[in-house]
């Protein structure tokens, strides 16, 4: 089964927000992959992000965070970010703060 991968307006600011072509490329390159089995391309993450999945973009700099959605064949990508582990920014303190 195929999927249809859909961007949040505030995931899609943040592709718009990076300035590199390439790494937007990159990025576009591999949420496209989440087409086919989303589950298994993707890190299903824990504790308040329960029920989400991860995925490494841009040559493993940046992540994004997806939720799937079986029945309707749908992938909705929550927040696309570069990974800094303690950061404000970090994509997994966005995601938390974008789903309340």
């Amino acid at each position: 089964m195929n999927f249809t991968v859909e961007l949040s307006d505030a995931a899609q600011e943040d592709l718009t927000a990076i300035r590199d072509r390439k790494v937007v490329q990159d990025i576009t390159n591999g949420l496209l992959r989440l087409e086919v089995e989303p589950a298994k391309r993707g890190k299903s993450l824990k504790v308040e992000l329960k029920g989400y999945y991860s995925v490494r973009l841009a040559r493993q700099r940046y992540r994004a965070v997806y939720s799937v959605a079986v029945q309707q064949g749908v992938v909705t990508v929550i927040v696309i970010a570069l990974r800094r582990a303690g950061s404000k920014d970090d994509p997994y303190k966005v995601a938390k703060r974008r789903l309340g």
